[in-house]
Parts: structure tokens; sequence; C-alpha cells
């Protein structure tokens, strides 16, 4: 038998989401979308290419996700755009395009899902094509809207049964005390033995030195200044609010000096929600406040606060933990017919039953007895609809329950009642 294969695959460090792993995705991305959209918050999906401007201004020209991995083309017509890296620039960008914010009622919270496009060095955990689910709330300066955000992480990841999942919790300051911090930082880096990048990074934005992960360099910032003792007494105060209403809501987290995430748009709150079972890979999720980029990227003054969990991560972090999703079949009937007539009539049902809200699919393709019940224990439903000529003459169909195998006559008018009352 000859076995042909596809001359293309998924390029490299893509994946194809197929049944029924994409089941599982699904539920993700529902189990985080759900307490935001009891919270307020209302979709928005932007284009998956911006100009590329757009990040090298928000997210930071210094940034590994500008300088090395980002998707950057330019178009026919000479316009420069790039694949979204992130979605926080592009949600903002939306927003102050509709003009949202003059709208009243701010803050403006936004939840998206969709891909995102990183040229990184592929591994498990870590792909250059990859889901978020990601929320925005532009528009206010409320250390209530930075907890609101942890909490509604928390709500979703326990929804779905993840329990060993850990908060990290962080303030970066504001653009009164970081200076101070920035000066004392990297006067503490010139004196440590780091390479020519390191050090050009350190001169650019010496935060980001301490989100490397090299044991070498990490080994020499045991001793570095911590941001916690250059905080204003405005930071430090609304990072002790925070702090106090997530410890309310019973949301455990941890403290971490350390924690500046890969992103030059964040100030004061940061976080970060990671799992230990994913190895070095261990970000699920983050995000933090970003009071000064709407106005690096053009707009007013708006300060905002948003995180982004990734849904990859995130099923990672089930399988982890062994954590099995309590997924509803696709179908709940699985219809075969015997015979023309029964073909045209069972067909009908399923367009009955379909649209009376049950899941329901067809023996397709003309298949006999034998096929067409094996393609009914795949479909995983319920219940299958087997109907013949002798059948239809009496009026009835038969109805087999698929995991014991108990088969009835039903009438076939009153099929839609008899297969609602045996899900019910």
């Amino acid at each position: 038998m000859t076995t042909h294969v596809s001359t293309f695959k998924a390029p490299k460090g893509t994946y194809d989401l197929i049944p029924p792993v994409s089941a599982t995705y699904l539920a993700v991305r529902e189990a985080i979308a759900a307490p935001l959209r009891r919270s307020g918050y209302g979709y928005v999906e932007t284009p998956g290419f911006e100009d590329v401007n757009l990040f090298a201004r928000g997210v930071g020209e210094s940034t590994d996700i500008v300088t090395k991995e980002m998707y950057a083309f330019e178009t026919k017509g000479g316009s420069k755009l790039a694949l979204r890296p992130e979605g926080t620039a592009s949600v903002l960008r939306a927003a102050l395009e509709a003009n949202l914010h003059k709208q009243g009622n701010l803050p403006v919270k936004l939840w998206y899902s969709g891909s995102y496009y990183r040229y990184e060095r592929p591994q498990k955990g870590r792909y250059r094509h990859f889901s978020q689910v990601g929320a925005e709330a532009i528009g206010a300066e409320d250390p209530a809207l930075d907890a609101e955000l942890i909490i509604l992480a928390d709500e979703a990841y326990r929804s779905l049964g993840l329990r060993d999942f850990r908060i990290l919790l962080n303030s970066l300051g504001d653009k009164e005390c970081r200076p101070v911090y920035r000066e004392a930082l990297q006067d503490f880096l010139r004196g440590l033995d780091l390479d020519e990048d390191t050090l050009r990074r350190a001169e650019i934005n010496p935060l980001r030195v301490l989100d490397d992960k090299r044991e070498a360099v990490r080994k020499q910032l045991t001793d570095a200044p911590l941001l916690r003792d250059y905080l204003c007494d405005a930071c430090k105060a609304y990072h002790e609010e925070v702090r106090a209403l997530i410890t309310a809501a019973g949301v455990v987290f941890e403290d971490d000096d350390r924690l500046v995430r890969g992103l030059d748009y964040y100030t004061r709150t940061t976080f970060e929600f990671v799992h230990d079972g994913l190895g070095s890979q261990s970000a699920v999720g983050g995000g933090g406040r970003y009071d000064g980029l709407s106005e690096m990227i053009g707009g007013p003054a708006l300060p905002s606060v948003g995180w982004a969990l990734g849904v990859d991560r995130t099923v990672l972090a089930l399988e982890a933990e062994g954590v099995a999703l309590d997924l509803p079949s696709a179908t709940s009937v699985f219809a075969v017919a015997l015979g023309e007539e029964a073909r045209r009539v069972l067909f009908g049902k399923v367009t009955e039953l379909r649209r009376a809200g049950i899941a329901a699919d067809f023996s397709f393709g003309g298949k006999g007895l034998k096929g067409s019940m094996k393609d009914a224990n795949r479909s995983g439903a319920r219940f299958a609809v087997v109907a013949g000529e002798r059948d239809l003459a009496e009026g009835v169909v038969q109805l087999k329950d698929m995991e014991s195998g108990e088969q009835r006559a039903v009438a076939l008018d009153g099929l839609l009642d008899a297969v609602r009352a045996e899900l019910a």
C-alpha cells in the first residue's frame, strides 16, 4: 500500500492544534476568560501584525524581544511591520485609536485571546508561535485594579484545578524613584566581571541584567542593591495597598525583589505566575502596571495595568499536575442509517436534534452497520440512533446506550423527547 506524506510541515518552533488536544486548549482559554467577562472586561481583537515602531517604542528597543526575537518585515508598499510579539501594546493602540478613553467610565477594561510570535530557540514550553489570553485595565491608577487582575488570574487557574503554581510580586517604582535606583544598580554592575553585551545592556537598561538567567551572571548579582530600598513613599504605599488587598482576598503570593520581567514599559506593580513542574520555562503568565506606555506610543497619560497568561504553558502545567479537565463530549448522539430511506430520515432527525441544542453527528460515506458503529464509538457519543427499513416501517428507531450497551425502540416522532430525557 502506498503511503502519501505531505510535502509541507508546520514551521520550526510552531505547532498545529488538532482534536482531541485542541479541546483542552479551548477549555483553558474559556476558563481564563470567564472571570474576566464576569468582571466587566469586554473582548477586543487586534491584527496579527502592527507597525514595527509600536513594539520598538513600547516594549523597548533594548529588550531581547525587539533586538533578537521580533519577526519584522517590509511590505511591497514600503511599510515596516512586525508580527505581534506580545498583546499589550496592540490593545492599547486599538483603544487609543477608537478613543475608548474619551467615552467615560475609566478604566477601559478589555480582554483578548490570540497567537503571538517570537523568534526564539524552540524547546518544550517555548515556541515561536504561542497562544495567550490577556487582560488590560486602561486609564486608572488604583491599587485595587492591580489586585483585581491578580485575583482574577488566580481564580482562573484554580477553576482549572491547578494548585502548584506560585505568584511572585514586586514593585519597580516610578519615574520619581526608579532613576535613583537605576544609577545605584549601574554603579554596582560596572564593578562586575560581565561580558561586553551584558555591560552594554547595563548602560541602556540595567534592570534587564537582573533578569539574566545565566548562572555565571546570577552568582555575581547576590549583593546587588534592591529596588525596594529605593522606593519613594508614594510607591511604597501603593505597593502595600496591593499586597493588603490580595491578602484580604485569600490569595497567597511571594515577594520577589529580583522580579523585573522582560518588557521596558512596566512601572510599580509587577507579578509573575510560575509553576515549578515546568522546569526552566516555569513562568505560565505575568504582567504589571505600565503607567507610561500610552505616552510612549503617542497617546495621552493613561495609567494602566494588565497581564497575559500563556495557554500553552497552562496546558503543560495541567499535565505536570496530572489534572485531566472534564471536557464535554463533542457528540452526544450518533445516527447510523441502514439503507437510503433511513439515511434521508435520520439525516433530518440529526438536523432536528442539532437545532434543539443537542450535539449530534451522522454516519457519512455509506458505510455498513459494523463500520458505522465503529465511527459512533470513536465519536465519543453517549447514544447511537440506529434505523433500517424495518424500523421505519414500524415508525421507530433503536436508541442504544453506548456505555451500557442497552438498546430500546423509541417512536420516530418522539426521538427528540427521548434523547432529552436520557441526557437529562
